[in-house]
């Protein structure tokens, strides 16, 4: 039996697809040069007045067609990212993306999975992709995982799991109004916000995150620790957990990740790792020992688009324990039950080890990537970064204006233009807040900034790809000459004769030959 067709019917594919194809293959040839030519443009730049207006217009209610809506993004999107892509971006940790990864995502858009689970290939490349990172992070193949959006998610999966796990009452039935004791957990004052966000949204409260002091390494003091801990119990709370950090934010410091599980195996507490990007040091075979104990962690948060540079977003966390896991997270519904075949096959859906319920193929871009390129490139490029901040550390020490504000114990360098001698530390601070903005406002370079020790720093996380060290060389001399330009502005910081400017030109950088300002800006 044959039925009419319904002319008043409405679709959203296009009515041409070859108008589409050529606007697909401008958009892929855009976006190749657009990545070739990065270095060749500023790292950041402020939106004019005018796109923001245009990026402010009320919703269209008329269509206005894909090349309008293209063009829209070549003129008032495209030239006004972040700069995270830039090799002089070190702001914050954000990757940097890779082209082939860009190109996975819109594979990913095309055929549009919904990866809660069920059977279906996206099911199967995101349960390989977490196969291949359990082997490469020394958890178990019978553990679970479960890509997420970022390491906050990923944070807040595991403490929860670690809440439920050590409960002394149901808490997934009961909720914690009924747990008899306060449960309390513990991490170094350096420990990412995101972990005291996780616990706040627990429902423990904040204050039942003890922040514990760190040594001069900036890793957790494990006696203050084991202090805090004893202290607790003689007050008839409940310690639960340890969350221990594989590279800090701040610092790139690592705690002492075998102690930490020594100290949580005696005291049958649950160890958690926060390894947003540091973990992904297990790549690289001369950095893996700072990874040392991680693999002994309940679970662990790491993200992929930091260290691993994909686009975002797409982070990971592993559980030791894959039942406690899913207790903590499953629910039933009869629109969920699993069936004998077809798409709700019999196996475990993803939706059960974490909050979303509609998750999208994040996998996809993870496993193009590395059948692209393999692991062990990875680990070399982490090396690399490594190595650069180290030669940004020695551009530091030997500079005639700058300091050093805490070790580099990996890939993050925190450092200020430290000015005249006799410099008050509130006027070095406010001048290098300025210094900061200038800096970023001149499409130079973009570090991002932290406080040490009561002093503000410029600080540099290179988890860069597409960084040389010739990079650093000129946000280094930027900085000493945007420095110099703001002592003059402060009538209390006065340079003294030694710092005039034929010294600063005559400054020649470690293993190079003397190189003018003018040359490099």
């Amino acid at each position: 039996m044959y039925y009419k067709t319904n002319t008043n019917e409405v679709s959203l594919d296009p009515s041409d697809w070859e108008s589409l194809r050529k606007l697909g293959h401008r958009m892929v040839e855009d976006m190749v040069s657009y990545l070739q030519g990065l270095r060749d443009r500023p790292v950041w730049r402020e939106i004019p007045d005018e796109v923001r207006k245009e990026l402010d217009r009320p919703v269209p209610t008329a269509p206005e067609g894909a090349e309008k809506a293209y063009e829209d993004f070549l003129n008032y999107v495209q030239p006004y990212p972040q700069g995270n892509h830039h090799p002089r971006f070190w702001g914050w940790v954000n990757g940097t993306g890779m082209p082939l990864a860009a190109l996975a995502e819109m594979l990913a858009a095309t055929i549009n999975s919904n990866v809660a689970g069920g059977e279906h290939s996206a099911v199967l490349v995101e349960e390989q992709v977490l196969k291949w990172l359990k082997g490469l992070l020394g958890f178990a193949q019978e553990s679970s995982g479960l890509l997420v959006s970022g390491g906050s998610m990923a944070n807040f999966v595991g403490l929860a799991v670690a809440v439920n796990a050590k409960a002394e009452c149901d808490v997934a039935a009961e909720g914690l109004t009924e747990v008899p004791r306060k449960m309390v957990l513990y991490a170094s004052n350096q420990t990412h916000s995101s972990v005291e966000k996780a616990v706040k949204l627990l429902g423990l409260g904040s204050n039942a995150l003890r922040k514990i002091q760190v040594d001069d390494t900036f890793a957790v003091d494990i006696e203050a620790l084991e202090e805090a801990i004893a202290r607790d119990r003689a007050a008839g709370l409940h310690p639960f957990c340890i969350v221990g950090n594989a590279g800090t934010t701040n610092t790139g410091a690592f705690d002492n990740l075998d102690r930490l599980a020594d100290v949580s195996q005696r005291e049958g507490l649950w160890l958690h790792v926060d390894g947003a990007f540091g973990a992904l040091a297990a790549l690289s075979p001369t950095l893996k020992k700072l990874t040392s104990g991680m693999e002994r962690a309940d679970s662990l948060a790491f993200d992929l688009h930091k260290w691993m540079y994909l686009p975002y977003e797409v982070g990971g966390v592993l559980v030791r324990d894959s039942e406690a896991h899913r207790n903590t997270f499953a629910v039933s519904a009869d629109y969920l039950s699993l069936t004998e075949g077809g798409i709700a096959g019999e196996r475990a859906w993803f939706s059960e080890y974490g909050l979303q319920l509609s998750r999208g193929f994040r996998a996809l871009k993870v496993w193009m990537t590395l059948k692209e390129h393999g692991v062990e490139k990875f680990g070399r490029v982490i090396e690399q970064n490594v190595d650069q901040a180290r030669y940004l550390a020695r551009l530091i020490e030997e500079s005639p204006d700058l300091e050093l504000l805490a070790p580099v114990t990996l890939n993050v360098v925190c450092f200020r233009f430290k000015g005249p001698i006799y410099c008050r530390e509130d006027e070095l601070n406010e001048l290098n807040s300025d210094l900061l903005i200038k800096l970023q406002e001149s499409g130079v370079a973009a570090p991002s900034h932290t406080v040490i020790g009561g002093k503000f720093a410029l600080r540099v996380a290179n988890t860069n790809h597409r960084t040389r060290k010739d990079d650093f060389l000129v946000m280094v001399r930027a900085v000493e000459r945007l420095g110099r330009e703001l002592v003059k502005t402060h009538p209390t910081v006065l340079c003294p004769p030694e710092k005039t400017a034929s010294a600063w030109d005559n400054w020649k950088p470690p293993g190079g030959g003397a190189m003018g300002v003018k040359g490099l800006l």
